[in-house]
Order: C-alpha cells, then sequence, then structure tokens
C-alpha cells in the first residue's frame, strides 16, 4: 500500500497541482477533507473563550463565591 501511495505522490510533485488537472492522479483516500479547518478552529476557540467567560461569571459572583470560602473554610477549620 504505501509503495503505491509513494509511487502516486511522485507523480503529484506540488501540492498546488492536486486541486487541477492531476487531481485524479491522488486515491481518494488521500482527497478526503478530514479535521478541522481554520474557520472551525476559530469558531471552536470562540466558544470555549465565551464559555470561560462565563464560567468566571459564574465562580466570581456573591452566592458562589460565599458558598466557596465556606467550603474551603470548613476544610481548614476541619479537626483531625
Amino acid at each position: 500500500m504505501w509503495t503505491a501511495i509513494r509511487h502516486t505522490l511522485r507523480r503529484v510533485p506540488c501540492p498546488r497541482l492536486a486541486d487541477g488537472p492531476r487531481a485524479r492522479l491522488l486515491p481518494a483516500a488521500l482527497r478526503q477533507d478530514r479535521g478541522m479547518t481554520t474557520s472551525e478552529y476559530a469558531m471552536g476557540t470562540i466558544a470555549a473563550c465565551a464559555f470561560a467567560a462565563v464560567l468566571y461569571k459564574v465562580i466570581t459572583s456573591g452566592a458562589v463565591s460565599t458558598a466557596l470560602e465556606s467550603v474551603i473554610g470548613k476544610a481548614l477549620d476541619a479537626q483531625f
């Protein structure tokens, strides 16, 4: 299999030519679109930043902050 792939890739010297008339030389497995594109990475990054901002606002709110301080205080004051 690797020999066939290397032989095929030798016939396509430049990746830019893979979109042109030589695209038929590449096997279908090498032409498939796999993974995320740049725009998908950008959208994922924006979504992660938005989630982080919401989580930060929730954790720094008064009620949650008081609850966290209470839990930490109880943990530090525990008797062994």
